[in-house]
């Protein structure tokens, strides 16, 4: 309450409402160490409602973790480490960044996952390197929210016995009662999901949700839901129970009333009793947990030293030393290929040497190229590495930030390019949160051709290049592929988006042209004709083949122009001045840039002087090869483009 009041913003009633549940849950089930935040065998705890932040950051300054009373003062305010939502890598104890509603529940499912893989991998009889549970809390928002949905069918599924989510059913939402909107019977829908589902009436009794905590520890064969009846800002006096009481600060007069309800002492904000203090600590019981581990860990580690250094490693996020030597190699004779069929090559070769490497699609492996059965199948009965999501596109990105940020495994998933529409919010919130998900677009342009323009990414590659951290990878061959692979594996700061072709492309003769290892500075010289060149033509993916012919005839009819393949903008970006002047000359002016989608952005690369060769309307239902001379994707319109922006310069 006075966090919230000092910065006259926030959500109080959450948090108030959900003291009772998260005390029993923070002092006597929770497995936890505030001074290891980092133990790889904590519990982990997601507020999925992340909108209630002030009810994680009480539970981390009381139990003793790095978050003092002077930042829970700065709540919300500038460089604190109590933002108005969690965020993860910035307090102490957060797993995964929250707030928008649904996330954290996919995240939790993500992260149950990750448990059991490593349990099954690492684990041996007597000796539980990988033993913990994954709790969440819910709210009515995450139940009312399709990615939550989609996420909790899936958990109930693959019974993930290992995850718990306490649900604060206080129906109340911004605009007033759920019952505006929301009516349908949640215990009910999961326990269709195949979840075990348990109900408290009263979120104050104490004994009730005790029960409820233990019940769902010892529970191993399918997730629990435990639905907790709470009054929003309870105990408030006159705001309990209302709309008011969730977004904004309840005012200094009923904090004070709530205050002298509670038996709180009415002095300076930010009291803290030392008996509720010395009843909240975890420090003892958390490192008396970790040395018990420890324990079990030198005992796993004199029978199995090979294992252990391997757990290290995968923990650390280190790639094994010549991990990428059977990659496969390319050469003009294996094409035509297309970019996905490569990739499908290059993802059999790394998971055989990268065992921490799982994932899969959302119903289209076979098309996306991510079926891999030979490390097994993931699902109710079976711990293997290839994962079925359904059609469930969004589900799956949020799990795969849950697996990400739990830590010892590189998860990705593939969808067409299109259909990353329906995992937008967990793609931003992998770059926000800094997590390494590799997630794969196939069928990347209007080159996929029959399916339409409903299945025909045009603005996709603009809006995700518009991400921050976020980094795109369109390769324009199959060595482009295995570069790109190896250049995603290799990234840890953030997620990855891998964009691939239905069609086939030649692949490029690398003993005429240059070696595609130039993809890790994001654009690279392809071609520079033998006299200085006067135009540069600027391609990514399929266009680079269009750009290669149309350089060809430009420099037989005298002007000399040079072919950059450029994959990644933000690669690119990230090199010195002096590379990226190197590869785009500031006295070139006359540029043309080729890509078969929205032409916004290209500007900063063609120059007021050039032009871009784009497409910003939708595509059409049509063979692939026919969209491409109609939209004007042909050697002939590049020749013409760049003669065109040539002959302005010159006069």
């Amino acid at each position: 309450m006075d966090a919230v009041e000092q910065a006259q913003s926030g959500h109080p009633g959450a948090p108030l409402a959900l003291a009772p549940a998260a005390y029993l849950l923070w002092t006597r089930h929770l497995k936890h160490s505030p001074r290891h935040p980092d133990w790889p065998d904590r519990d982990r705890f997601v507020l999925s409602c992340g909108h209630a932040s002030m009810l994680l950051y009480s539970l981390l300054h009381l139990s003793g973790y790095d978050l003092s009373l002077e930042e829970i003062r700065r709540f919300r305010q500038w460089q604190s480490l109590t933002p108005g939502h969690p965020e993860r890598g910035l307090t102490p104890g957060v797993e995964v960044t929250t707030g928008p509603l649904g996330q954290g529940l996919g995240n939790a499912v993500g992260m149950a996952i990750a448990e059991r893989v490593l349990a099954n991998q690492f684990n041996r009889p007597d000796l539980p390197l990988v033993d913990h549970r994954t709790w969440a809390v819910v709210s009515d928002g995450d139940a009312m929210e399709g990615v939550g949905s989609e996420a909790a069918s899936l958990a109930g599924h693959l019974r993930l016995g290992k995850l718990t989510l306490v649900y604060d059913d206080n129906r109340i939402t911004i605009d007033g009662s759920t019952a505006l909107a929301f009516s349908e019977d949640v215990g009910q829908r999961f326990a269709a999901y195949g979840w075990d589902v348990l109900r408290v009436e009263d979120g104050n009794d104490l004994t009730a949700i005790d029960r409820a905590l233990s019940e769902a520890t010892s529970q191993t064969t399918k997730p629990t839901l435990i639905i907790v009846r709470t009054v929003i800002a309870d105990p408030a006096p006159t705001k309990r129970g209302t709309a008011a009481a969730h977004g904004a600060p309840l005012g200094a007069e009923e904090v004070a009333r709530t205050k002298e309800a509670m038996g709180w002492p009415q002095g300076q904000p930010f009291t803290v009793p030392a008996e509720a203090r010395d009843d909240m600590t975890a420090v003892e019981r958390g490192a008396a947990r970790v040395e018990a581990w420890s324990r079990v860990c030198a005992a796993y580690r004199a029978a199995y030293p090979e294992r252990v250094d391997e757990y290290d490693r995968r923990l650390a996020g280190r790639l094994p030393a010549a991990w990428d030597v059977h990659l496969p190699r390319f050469t003009p004779d294996d094409g035509p290929l297309a970019t996905r069929k490569a990739s499908a090559a290059v993802l059999k070769a790394a998971s055989a040497t990268l065992p921490e490497l799982l994932g899969g699609s959302a119903d289209l492996s076979g098309s996306t190229g991510t079926s891999l059965p030979e490390v097994g199948t993931f699902g109710p009965e079976a711990v293997g590495r290839n994962f079925h999501w359904g059609v469930r596109e969004h589900a799956m990105a949020a799990s795969l930030n849950g697996i990400a940020a739990h830590g010892g495994l590189r998860p990705y998933g593939s969808t067409f390019l299109v259909f990353t529409d329906y995992m937008r919010p967990s793609m931003r919130l992998a770059a926000l949160s800094e997590l390494p998900v590799i997630f794969i677009g196939s069928h990347d342009s209007i080159g996929l051709g029959e399916d339409g323009p409903t299945h025909q990414p045009v603005e996709h590659l603009a809006m995700l290049r518009a991400t921050p951290n976020l980094v795109v990878l369109r390769p324009a061959d199959a060595t482009e592929t295995v570069e790109a692979w190896r250049q995603a594996l290799g990234h840890r700061e953030g997620p990855v988006v891998l964009v691939l072709t239905r069609q086939k492309l030649p692949v490029i003769d690398r003993t005429r042209y240059a070696k595609a290892e130039g993809l890790h500075q994001g654009a690279y010289v392809l071609f520079d004709p033998p006299e200085a060149c006067q135009a540069v033509l600027i391609a990514t993916g399929s266009e680079v083949h269009v750009a290669l012919e149309a350089a060809e005839r430009l420099n037989q009819d005298g002007i000399p122009t040079r072919v950059v393949s450029m994959p990644s903008w933000e690669l690119y970006e990230a090199q010195s001045q002096a590379y990226r002047d190197h590869v785009l000359p500031p006295a070139v002016r006359a540029r043309v840039a080729i890509e078969a989608g929205a032409s916004l952005g290209w500007s900063r690369y063609v120059t007021d002087d050039g032009e871009t060769i784009g497409l910003d309307r939708f595509g059409a239902s049509a063979p692939g090869e026919e969209l491409f001379q109609h939209f004007g994707f042909t050697p002939e319109h590049a020749v013409a483009t760049v003669k065109r922006v040539h002959g302005r310069g010159s006069r």
